[in-house]
């Protein structure tokens, strides 16, 4: 477990803070490229795709700034619903949505792995699962030879419950410390079945982004960084694995009455 702790970072502003991520996820990026020459990432749904494609995709005049290298990208996904890739739920729709169809071509084009189609069908959330995870072994290492696969950078959001990816308070997957992908068929929150990357994947991550803004996030903040009850909630045990390789891009209004320290800058 982490000594140190994760860095709360406030803005006034989506569009303030979405300024503020691009250098981050850019400077990931660069570090990544010196080291293997590719980017792997995982995002979460929700909101962050809306914001990611804000911070990457152009500054106030709508120009590109020092450009992402969108083709050494590897785009994962944190986690995902059980649902085909052109349904409302999916994650997947939700970037190509947001962000993957907005990028122009002159900045390359990000290698993307959604979850399997052909297995959704199935109705078998562990067999998606298992396919997940095979992607992942493909493009890390198999399984046998590395214990957890490192991503460069994981973008979270953190649910009104303290969830983040399909990790929720409570479950049992929170115990899961040798898969890389779970399945989840009780999700609290629909749809009912999905697949997350597991706890250890995502505090094993060099650098580890949540995204949380709005007033409705004040209370789980209070209790993610204030209280002792938060603690065992999804989002503080990333906290807590993480420390200071977590940071959290928020708003004012979401983290009014935190006693937590902040700042407004790394």
């Amino acid at each position: 477990m982490a000594s140190t702790q994760p860095n709360l970072l406030s803005f006034p502003n989506t569009n303030t803070l979405a300024e503020q991520l691009r250098p981050y996820v850019l400077a990931s990026q660069n570090a990544a490229l010196s080291r293997h020459d590719s980017f792997r990432i995982a995002v979460s749904g929700g909101s962050l795709p809306t914001v990611l494609a804000r911070a990457l995709l152009a500054d106030g005049n709508g120009t590109p700034k020092i450009p992402p290298q969108f083709s050494k990208w590897h785009i994962f996904f944190a986690d995902e619903r059980a649902v085909p890739l052109d349904h409302d739920d999916s994650n997947y729709r939700l970037l190509q949505e947001e962000l993957l169809s907005k990028i122009p071509a002159e900045l390359g084009a990000p290698t993307v792995y959604p979850i399997d189609a052909e297995a959704v069908k199935k109705d078998d959330t562990q067999e998606l699962a298992d396919h997940y995870q095979e992607d992942l072994m493909r493009v890390f290492a198999a399984k046998n030879s590395v214990k957890l696969p490192i991503f460069d950078l994981i973008l979270l959001g953190c649910g009104p419950d303290g969830h983040t990816c399909s990790l929720f308070p409570g479950h049992d997957l929170l115990r899961e410390k040798d898969a890389w992908v779970a399945a989840e068929n009780n999700s609290p929150k629909p749809p009912p079945k999905r697949i997350t990357l597991t706890l250890p994947v995502v505090t094993s991550a060099v650098h580890i982004a949540f995204v949380a803004t709005g007033a409705g996030k004040k209370d789980i903040m209070k209790a993610i960084f204030d209280s002792e009850e938060g603690r065992s909630l999804p989002s503080a045990l990333v906290n807590q694995g993480g420390g200071d390789k977590v940071s959290w891009f928020t708003d004012h209004a979401a983290i009014d009455g935190v006693a937590f320290p902040r700042r407004g800058s790394l």
